[in-house]
């Protein structure tokens, strides 16, 4: 009995490996892309984040690999580092995720406010969208997100410019056949006919087909004709001699990035999976130990990724057996069939980032955040404006800063009412009381008049502190030097 419940665990693994393995392989060389490094490369982050992070998985149905999440910053410390300064920094990363993990951290991460979280990643997606617009259309990204932003319209007519030849509106109209058949099969999957195929994987094979059959004279993937020689030289230990301090930092904030994009997965993959239940510190042990591994051997940094979790689970996975498979299926693929790679054409790949950058912004977000107060939905598109506008890291800083002075302002808002007659003035405080909220409250004590006696009720005060017990002293003091009558009723709950 025990041998066929495991058969069939195992049959229902063996399948949904092979479709995550579908959605995995274009999103992976498409993400490599983005990232500003060779297919392969994401190619192998899927292998590792596959086999490595499926063995000491957390949250077995979680897939992982190369996240669009973590592509724009990727990008920019590929320009900046090289490859052999990318392999530092996210060796460092898997480190400091380990360390997390052991400090129990990884359940912390979930607090990190939604409208902050999600302005993250609609500003990945701006940047995403525009960068590879100029991919899809076989040019190459700009300098920096706002100018990618800018200048799609120019690069829109440079199409049709005809002394720029064929190529770019050739590769345009490929990428717009890989949205249209990504919208379309999507469509007929979720209302017609249900299939486990994904739409990235039809599309790109209907692409590639159609550019060998008419010889379209566009961008292919490039394979190197020495894989192991190719992936040898991004090795981490090639790039001892370059070592700065500044990696250390770097590997941090990929940390904190990578750790809050695979966290949140692991709440939606739990969500999707009645019974599902993860370890949220376990799970960030085997991300810190796959980024280590990727760091060593000079891949792109990984995350749990919610698409490939989502396939996974739709698809029936059991266990973590899926999620290891379908990393072997990757690496069958880049060691034994590499060639069948060089038939995709470079503007398909980016036209799937372009379809995915567009999904990554909520445009209805700013609607549901208003609904909790126009300061969130302000923080969700000041998250978006500074990813955009400045960069990533900043970006998140600025939301979660406006978060942060959003709360304060929120558990320290207490109220003050004002009754007077002939006799007395009467201040009431109620709630909490500190000195983000000090300046209003003065204002108000400061603009009544006290007459006769002055009454000041802290019965219903939660919290107060020094600073604002300071300002309650000096109205005291004020008032009895011009002798006044002072009562004042202490708060019950607080020093």
């Amino acid at each position: 009995m025990n041998n066929k419940y495991n058969k069939n665990l195992f049959l229902k693994d063996l399948l949904s490996s092979t479709v995550v393995f579908l959605v995995a392989l274009p999103l992976c060389m498409g993400i490599a892309l983005a990232s500003g490094v060779p297919p392969i490369v994401g190619l192998l982050s899927g292998i590792i984040g596959g086999i490595v992070i499926g063995t000491f998985t957390g949250s077995p149905l979680q897939v992982s690999g190369p996240a669009a999440g973590l592509a724009v910053i990727v990008y920019e410390l590929v320009q900046a580092e090289g490859l052999g300064g990318l392999a530092m920094i996210t060796l460092f990363a898997g480190l400091f995720q380990v360390v997390f993990s052991f400090l129990k951290m990884g359940p912390l991460f979930r607090a990190i406010s939604p409208s902050v979280v999600k302005g993250m990643l609609a500003g990945i997606g701006v940047l995403i969208f525009s960068s590879q617009f100029h991919v899809m259309l076989d040019d190459a990204p700009k300098e920096n997100g706002f100018q990618n932003l800018i200048t799609i319209p120019s690069a829109f007519l440079s199409v049709f410019d005809a002394s720029q030849g064929v190529q770019h509106i050739e590769a345009g109209m490929i990428g717009l056949l890989t949205i249209f058949m990504i919208i379309a099969w999507n469509y007929v999957r979720d209302k017609q006919w249900k299939n486990p195929i994904p739409a990235p994987l039809i599309a790109i094979i209907a692409a590639a087909t159609i550019t060998y059959a008419a010889k379209i004279d566009i961008n292919l993937v490039k394979i190197p004709a020495n894989l192991f020689a190719t992936m040898s030289e991004g090795f981490m230990w090639n790039s001892f001699s370059g070592f700065k301090l500044a990696y250390v930092w770097e590997g941090m904030i990929v940390a904190f990035i990578a750790t809050t994009e695979t966290l949140l997965c692991v709440t939606a993959t739990d969500k999707m999976k009645v019974g599902h239940k993860s370890n949220y510190n376990k799970e960030l042990f085997a991300q810190g130990i796959g980024n280590a591994v990727a760091g060593i051997l000079g891949a792109i940094p990984i995350t749990g990724v919610i698409v490939r979790s989502s396939a996974n689970v739709d698809s029936g996975g059991e266990t973590r057996g899926a999620t290891i498979l379908h990393g072997v299926w990757l690496l069958v693929v880049l060691f034994i069939f590499p060639q069948l790679l060089a038939f995709i054409p470079k503007a398909a790949l980016a036209a799937i980032l372009v379809y995915i950058g567009y999904k990554l912004v909520d445009f209805k977000a700013v609607k549901a955040f208003a609904e909790y107060g126009k300061s969130e939905a302000a923080i969700y598109i000041i998250t978006i404006g500074g990813v955009v506008f400045i960069n990533l890291l900043a970006g998140v800083i600025l939301g979660f800063a406006l978060s942060l002075v959003k709360l304060l302002w929120q558990v320290h808002s207490g109220n003050v009412e004002h009754t007077e007659d002939e006799n007395e003035s009467k201040f009431i405080f109620q709630g909490e009381f500190s000195f983000i909220n000090l300046p209003r409250v003065a204002n108000i004590l400061e603009s009544k008049n006290i007459n006769k006696k002055l009454v000041i009720d802290m019965s219903g005060v939660s919290y107060m502190d020094h600073a604002m017990d300071e300002l309650i002293e000096g109205l005291k003091i004020k008032a009895e030097k011009q002798n006044k009558e002072v009562e004042y009723i202490k708060c019950k709950n607080c020093k």
